[in-house]
């Protein structure tokens, strides 16, 4: 199995640790980011992954030297000349995705216990081009599902901005996307977007003729850990369960 590490962004919430580093290589009680993330897809099965790099992408590569890249392989896909988002570099490593087999796209600063196993599982039994990691909580912008846990639109409630694919906005469950989900290599037919883009506007346009499903894991840890508090906090988490990314 394969999957994608996004881990190009700039970290700016982590600052002033992120004047000098990517954020990848943020710590919980001594373990970056990066290694966790490397860790929960390992415990999946994964053992190809490619790692998108822009902020300070020398420290990540040297990072991977120094763990001999956990054991399996590893390799970067470089947009230290323009940071491209989720979609555009999602896309500009397409060519990694080459085995016809859905893979997995997992943000680096998540902190999950989510069951990987069974998101793929689901993924495979939907038969949707994607399948999005969602959870009940709070946050400004939402993905909205209808009662199929089908992606229906998308909309923010700071700025009332609203996107809708498909279905009656009065019906529609909003839901927060995790930063973790499955794709089928087939997406990469349908994306026509160039440069710097985002998979929120990608998904939204899909959805209107394609299956794009949600994966509720309401139960169990899900944390950003683009903020320095929620750093301190996951480090407790650690220390309580010392074999949660084991």
């Amino acid at each position: 199995m394969k999957a994608m590490i996004f881990a190009a962004g700039l970290g700016t919430r982590l600052k002033p640790f992120t004047d000098y580093h990517p954020k990848a290589l943020a710590e919980v009680s001594g373990i970056t980011l990066l290694e966790l993330a490397v860790k929960k897809l390992i415990t999946a099965g994964i053992n190809d992954i490619i790692i998108n790099v822009h902020h300070f992408p020398e420290q990540i590569i040297d990072f991977l030297q120094q763990k001999n890249n956990f054991g399996i392989n590893i390799i970067t896909s470089d947009e230290s000349d323009q940071l491209l988002d989720t979609g555009g570099g999602l896309k500009k490593a397409s060519w990694f995705f080459n085995d016809n087999k859905p893979f997995i796209a997992y943000n680096v600063d998540v902190f999950s216990d989510i069951d990987l196993g069974l998101l793929y599982h689901t993924h495979i039994q939907s038969n949707a081009v994607a399948t999005l990691a969602i959870r009940h909580r709070d946050t400004a912008r939402y993905f909205l599902f209808n009662e199929n846990n089908h992606l229906c639109g998308w909309k923010n409630i700071k700025s009332g901005e609203q996107k809708i694919s498909k279905g009656n906005p009065e019906n529609l469950s909003p839901l927060a996307f995790s930063g973790i989900q499955i794709l089928h290599p087939t997406i990469f037919h349908l994306i026509t977007e160039e440069g710097k883009f985002s998979m929120t506007d990608v998904y939204i346009r899909l959805a209107t003729y394609h299956n794009i499903t949600g994966f509720i894991h309401d139960s169990g840890i899900w944390m950003d850990l683009g903020r320095t508090e929620n750093l301190e906090e996951a480090s407790s988490i650690m220390r309580i369960n010392p074999g949660l990314y084991d």
